[in-house]
């Protein structure tokens, strides 16, 4: 993939992305893939960018008080722990399968972005049902992570937004659960394949910047609801050309 394309297009993806409130990993690793970069390091790539992108938005949200670290950390530690072993499983499953789990992802990441509304009714849990819950989603998220490079955040802020998290505490947490598991999931890749140092450093400064500007400008009259529905299509499209390609 040309190195000037992927950085203009990596700054404008993690721009528009952020503006939405939105992690991208999930959107550029079928890119990657799909511009001839092997799956393994594609993955690789994606956790990084996410980790840079997640690394700027998130402290804003803890200076901000919009971190409920109570809840969150019990969920970053067990996705730290966790994601080495969704990477181990990850470095000897089929391509063709790998395809079809990441697949399966973006289609359920598009429903949840296009249909999911916070409820209007929350849980009622105790300390010990929120530590479990914490848990079981650090469990999965980092799973997730090491198996298929995704921050898991998609799956993570319904689960906050039921527990009664405020729209905002919501939005935080999410940033720093998806933040620790895609650096956990990064980490624990490692091994697996090896990434171009000039390619990794120079989109990662490009997802860098692009966050900066688009959390710079989440105030706009772009429409947050407007970019998560042209997202959600394109991960849908991704979605059907990766089963496309599995199935024929």
């Amino acid at each position: 993939m040309n190195i000037y394309v992927a950085v203009v297009a990596v700054f404008l993806g993690f721009g528009i992305m952020s503006m939405a409130g939105l992690g991208a990993a999930t959107l550029f690793i079928p890119i990657f893939y799909y511009a001839g970069i092997p799956l393994p390091e594609a993955i690789s790539m994606g956790l990084l960018l996410n980790v840079v992108a997640l690394g700027i938005a998130t402290p804003g949200y803890v200076r901000a008080g919009a971190v409920n670290f109570r809840l969150g950390v019990p969920i970053l530690v067990i996705a730290a722990v966790v994601a080495p072993f969704g990477a181990r499983v990850s470095s000897v499953v089929d391509r063709d399968v790998l395809l079809g789990l990441f697949a399966g992802f973006l289609l359920i990441s598009g429903t949840l972005m296009l249909f999911y509304r916070r409820p209007q009714r929350t849980w009622s849990v105790s300390r010990s049902v929120e530590v479990g819950t914490g848990v079981t989603v650090g469990g999965g998220v980092g799973f997730l992570a090491g198996l298929l490079g995704v921050g898991g955040g998609a799956f993570v802020l319904p689960v906050f937004h039921g527990m009664g998290l405020d729209p905002k505490h919501a939005t935080g947490t999410t940033a720093l659960v998806a933040l620790a598991s895609s650096l956990s999931g990064f980490v624990a890749r490692a091994t697996i394949g090896s990434l171009d140092i000039t390619f990794a450093v120079a989109t990662a400064v490009a997802a860098g910047a692009g966050a900066a500007v688009g959390s710079k400008l989440a105030t706009s009259r772009l429409s947050a609801s407007a970019l998560k529905r042209t997202v959600a299509l394109i991960l849908w499209v991704m979605a059907v050309k990766m089963i496309w390609d599995v199935t024929t």
